[in-house]
């Protein structure tokens, strides 16, 4: 199958940058700088994930990652070498991580961030110096848009993602509990992060316009693990359900402490993507919750770069990994890589014995993705960088001896509902 990447919005613009780069026009060349390789010399890739802090889900995107490399193979002769980066799920952390990136002249691109609060720090910086980064699992608004045509407050040119807008996920659940489980008064707790804060805000707008009632969107500290207070004041609400789209850690402490409380017995309770994992899922608490995650897209789906079906891909990570991948996200590594190796293919250029990529003719591309067939669906990027599918799913885990978050029973799959976003 081609490793060609497919074209639509912007295909104009990048034809006619190809023609003017084979015709050493350079009319457009040079603006962000560009990075020459020499014969023999790897392309110099950067993953950016924190396996310190999110070691649930790192570990399996870092796998994909690699499994995509060597499925892509050589990019016109060159191997292609990853080196991760730790960003520790923090502005700070994603800052230091990009700066480390920026000074190193041979790096052509980054995958990554793992954390939307460390995209909000290394974005900038990795804009700044002309570099492109695709996030496989970045969900903030604030990194990308509103979905109504308007930038987020840490959108910076260069960033792209194929993980899902959280308000189209916000959408989803705010229908799935108001539609399906008939929730009409409900609670959510965030961390202060961009990715729980806004999500947890854009749920209580939309769970609003559904007419539901969200009387309290609480906060609760980074590494916070006594949930007395936050946990009495949610019972005393009395909410028929509650969201947490928090991260693992403060998500068990909540659950396995608002199973003790009598006044919080029979609340449904509905966890974000970042909490699916198999330690949160181990917790005999933990029956009866719904999750919120991507849809994964179907066995049979087969990325178009490398020619890989998803069920192939998860049978080589499983063997790599020792087991089921432990969170949803190991296919969306895998398209992120596929995605700028077949837009680095696409512009790359070869000067006798220098292969040559420039980083705007590399933005270009990513820029006028649209269609592209990846392991999770059909991917096309919008001018904010949002690639995603679009799509979501709701699954219940119902026993605690099964920690795999693979045969997780789905029962709700949905897309955003788009007069919910715009209004």
């Amino acid at each position: 199958m081609s490793n060609a990447l497919s074209v639509g919005r912007n295909s104009a613009l990048a034809i006619a940058f190809s023609v003017a780069l084979a015709c050493g026009s350079g009319s457009a060349a040079g603006l962000l700088g560009k990075v020459e390789i020499k014969r023999g010399e790897p392309i110099e890739l950067r993953a950016l994930l924190s396996g310190s802090v999110v070691a649930g889900i790192s570990p399996v995107i870092e796998i994909a990652i690699g499994l995509a490399v060597g499925d892509f193979g050589p990019v016109h002769g060159h191997p292609v070498s990853v080196r991760t980066l730790d960003e520790k799920c923090s502005a700070e952390g994603g800052r230091a991580a990009a700066e480390a990136v920026a000074a190193d002249a041979r790096v052509v691109g980054v995958i990554g961030t793992l954390c939307s609060g460390a995209a909000v720090g290394a974005s900038p910086i990795l804009s700044a110096a002309g570099l492109s980064m695709i996030s496989p699992s970045n969900t903030s608004p604030r990194l990308t848009s509103d979905l109504a045509g308007n930038a987020g407050p840490d959108h910076h040119e260069g960033y792209y993602r194929v993980s899902n807008n959280d308000l189209k996920l916000a959408s989803v659940v705010a229908r799935f509990s108001f539609e399906e489980l008939g929730l009409r008064r409900m609670a959510t707790v965030h961390d202060g992060d961009p990715y729980s804060s806004t999500l947890a805000e854009a749920f209580a707008g939309a769970f609003r316009r559904f007419g539901g009632a969200v009387p309290v969107i609480a906060r609760i500290a980074k590494g916070q693990t006594d949930m007395s207070a936050i946990l009495a004041g949610l019972a005393a609400i009395k909410p028929d359900g509650m969201f947490f789209p928090l991260f693992p850690k403060e998500t068990m402490s909540l659950i396995s402490q608002a199973a003790r409380l009598k006044a919080l017995e029979g609340v449904k309770v509905i966890g974000g993507a970042a909490t699916l994992t198999t330690a949160l899922l181990a917790l005999p608490e933990s029956e009866g919750l719904y999750f919120t995650g991507p849809d994964p897209g179907e066995s049979g789906n087969i990325n178009q770069a490398t020619g890989r079906s998803a069920a192939k891909v998860l049978a080589a990570l499983e063997a790599t990994f020792g087991g089921p991948p432990t969170s949803a996200y190991w296919a969306h590594g895998y398209d992120a890589t596929t995605l700028l190796l077949s837009a680095i293919k696409q512009v790359a250029v070869r000067d006798g014995g220098t292969l040559s990529i420039d980083r705007a003719a590399l933005r270009d591309a990513l820029d006028a993705i649209a269609d592209f067939q990846g392991l999770i669906g059909v991917l096309t990027c919008d001018d904010f960088g949002d690639c995603g599918t679009g799509r979501s799913v709701i699954s219940l885990h119902e026993d605690s001896s099964i920690s795999d978050p693979l045969p997780l029973p789905v029962v709700y799959r949905g897309a955003s509902a788009p007069r919910m976003i715009q209004e």
